[in-house]
């Protein structure tokens, strides 16, 4: 396993905020966030999903649908323990987040930078069709920050292109479903983010079933917002909504 894929537990009181991490990422990413609403008082989970966190032939054997089942175990076991459960995604965390609020009594909801639409930059209208992909990869960049927790500069090597359909669809799941969640949401974007558009914010504020929402930009800010350098206001404004 990568240093830093590990699940972690973060033991708190009787409310329990469930934490996902990204497509190719590893919990090491949401520990700085983690640690934050601990100390606020929050019990916090988050759990490595199926696939993520060893190498790349493991990533391609596991479905949207197994990534999935890791944020379902995550929830009953963090309801074991909590009486009220909070949900938070980063990337395409943020979108099994809005998934997991459709079958399970979410109390509120976090997405952080979730992708509805990927950033033309990364080439996706190149993705050849899934028959054609056997065990093709591409190799990820190297990430060099400064202040991260162990793990965080290592991810996944290589991105199986079957992965990247997985993601695909995952993505189409969440367009049709959008106006069936209704939990009270936090929508996170940097202006910055070369990722994932800054307009896949506005879709999905503007296509949830949710009553109360809030969206928020933040400046300066690219994709990782969960350890770039603006956290610290992420982390502020993330704790004092699940707490208000």
């Amino acid at each position: 396993m990568i240093d830093g894929g590990e699940s972690f537990f973060l033991n708190g009181n009787k409310s329990g905020v469930l934490l996902i991490h990204g497509f190719t990422g590893l919990p090491a990413e949401m520990r700085l966030l983690g640690e934050n609403l601990n100390r606020a008082g929050f019990s916090v989970l988050c759990m490595r999903l199926a696939g993520h966190g060893v190498d790349e032939e493991n990533l391609m054997r596991t479905t949207k649908d197994d990534w999935f089942n890791s944020v379902l175990d995550g929830f009953n076991i963090l309801r074991g323990a909590c009486e009220k459960i909070f949900v938070v995604g980063h990337s395409m965390g943020g979108l099994l987040a809005l998934k997991l609020a459709t079958v399970c009594p979410v109390e509120k909801i976090v997405s952080l930078a979730a992708p509805i639409f990927i950033d033309d930059g990364l080439g996706l209208r190149n993705l050849p069709p899934r028959e054609f992909c056997g065990n093709a990869c591409v190799v990820q960049p190297r990430r060099i920050l400064d202040n991260v927790p162990a793990g965080v500069n290592n991810p996944e090597k290589k991105t199986p292109l079957v992965s990247v359909h997985e993601l695909v669809d995952l993505i189409a799941d969440v367009k049709n479903f959008l106006p069936t969640v209704t939990a009270p949401i936090l929508v996170m974007h940097g202006e910055e983010d070369h990722t994932a558009q800054p307009r896949s914010a506005r879709f999905i504020m503007d296509n949830i079933g949710s009553k109360s929402k809030t969206f928020v930009t933040i400046p300066n800010s690219g994709h990782l917002l969960p350890f770039n350098e603006q956290r610290e206001l992420v982390f502020d404004l993330v704790a004092d909504f699940l707490g208000s």
